[in-house]
C-alpha cells in the first residue's frame, strides 16, 4: 500500500470530505422527516452550518485515520490544519464577497455580528471537536495490512494514453455528475429563482446513487490501472470521481447564461462566487467517496492474494 504525496494534504481533503458528507446526509435527513422547511432559508441555512460545525468530529477522526496509515507523525499540526484550512478558505471568500456588497450599498451583505458568531461557533465548538475526532482515531490501532509492501519501489512500464489522468477525470466525472444532472437543475431554480423545494425524499434517493455512481466509477477506474501495473491509485482514486465538480461549474456557466438574467459585477460575482464554493464541496464529497471506495476494492483484492 504505497502512497505517492503528500500526507497531510490528502488527509485533510479526506477529513474535510467526511465531514461535508456527513452534513449532507444530517441535513437530508431532518429535512425528510420535516424538522427543516424549505419555506424558512435562513433556517435550513443555519441548520446546515449547525451541523457542518459539529460534524468536527467525524473529520478529524476520518483525517486522523487516514494520515495513521500513511504513517504520518504530526497529528496535532494535521488537525489544526483539517480544523481551520476549509473553513478558513471560506471565511475569506465571504467576507471579500461581503465587503463588496458592502461597498456598493447592498441590503443582503451579512452583519458583523454574524461574522463574530460565526468565528464563535468555529473555534469554540468546532476546532474543539475536530481534536476529540483525532484523538479518537489515532488511539484507535489501524487493522494489518493485507500484504507486506516491498521496501524498494517497482517500475511502472509505460501506460496507454486512456489510462492518463486528464482522460480518466474527464470519464469518471461525468458519471456522477449525470446521475444528479436532473436534480441539480431543480436545486439551482430554487436557490437562483426564489422558489422551494420540497422534494427531499427524491434528493435522498439521488444522493445514494451518486455515491454507487462515485463508487463504481472509481473502482473500475482503479481497477484498469492496477491491471496496467500502476500502483499510485490514491490521488487517482480522489480525482477520478472528484472531478464531477468542474462539470458542476461547467453547469452552472451555461445555467447563467441559459436561465438567469443577472446584470451588474457584484450579482455576477455573487453567483460564480457561490457556485465555485459548491462545487467545491462537491468536489470534495465525490472525491472522498471514490477514495474510500478504492482503499476498500485494494484492501480486499490484494487480502484475496495466495503466497506460497
Amino acid at each position: 500500500m504505497r502512497f505517492m504525496g503528500d500526507q497531510s494534504i490528502s488527509s485533510l481533503l479526506l477529513g474535510t470530505g467526511v465531514q461535508l458528507l456527513c452534513m449532507s446526509f444530517i441535513s437530508i435527513a431532518c429535512a425528510l422527516l420535516g424538522f427543516l422547511s424549505p419555506a424558512n432559508r435562513g433556517g435550513l441555512l443555519t441548520a446546515t452550518l449547525l451541523l457542518f460545525v459539529l460534524m468536527g468530529v467525524p473529520a478529524g477522526y476520518g483525517a486522523s485515520r487516514t494520515f495513521k496509515s500513511l504513517r504520518g507523525v504530526e497529528w496535532r499540526a494535521l488537525t489544526l490544519l483539517t480544523a481551520t484550512a476549509y473553513p478558513a478558505a471560506i471565511f475569506v471568500v465571504f467576507t471579500l464577497l461581503n465587503l463588496a456588497l458592502w461597498s456598493h450599498g447592498s441590503t443582503g451583505a451579512v452583519p458583523a455580528g454574524t461574522f463574530v458568531a460565526l468565528l464563535a461557533m468555529w473555534f469554540c465548538v468546532s476546532l474543539p471537536l475536530v481534536f476529540v475526532g483525532a484523538f479518537l482515531g489515532f488511539k484507535r490501532p489501524l487493522p494489518a495490512p493485507p500484504t507486506r509492501t516491498n521496501e524498494i519501489p517497482r517500475q511502472i512500464p509505460p501506460q496507454g494514453w486512456f489510462l492518463g489522468r486528464a482522460v480518466t477525470m474527464a470519464v469518471g466525472g461525468v458519471l456522477p455528475f449525470g446521475a444528479v444532472f436532473i436534480e441539480l437543475f431543480f436545486i439551482m431554480t430554487s436557490v437562483w429563482l426564489q422558489r422551494f423545494y420540497y422534494v427531499f425524499g427524491f434528493l435522498a434517493l439521488v444522493l445514494l446513487i451518486l455515491i454507487i455512481t462515485c463508487a463504481e466509477i472509481s473502482i473500475v477506474m482503479c481497477y484498469f490501472q492496477l491491471c496496467a501495473e500502476d500502483y499510485h491509485w490514491w490521488w487517482r482514486a480522489f480525482l477520478t470521481s472528484g472531478s464531477s465538480g468542474l462539470y458542476l461549474f461547467g453547469y452552472s456557466i451555461m445555467y447563467f447564461h441559459s436561465q438567469l438574467e443577472i446584470d451588474g459585477f457584484v450579482p455576477t460575482l455573487m453567483y460564480f462566487t457561490y457556485m465555485a464554493v459548491f462545487s467545491t464541496l462537491f468536489f470534495l464529497v465525490t472525491g472522498t467517496i471514490g477514495f474510500y471506495s478504492c482503499q476498500k476494492f485494494v484492501w480486499a483484492i490484494y487480502a484475496a492474494i495466495k503466497v506460497d
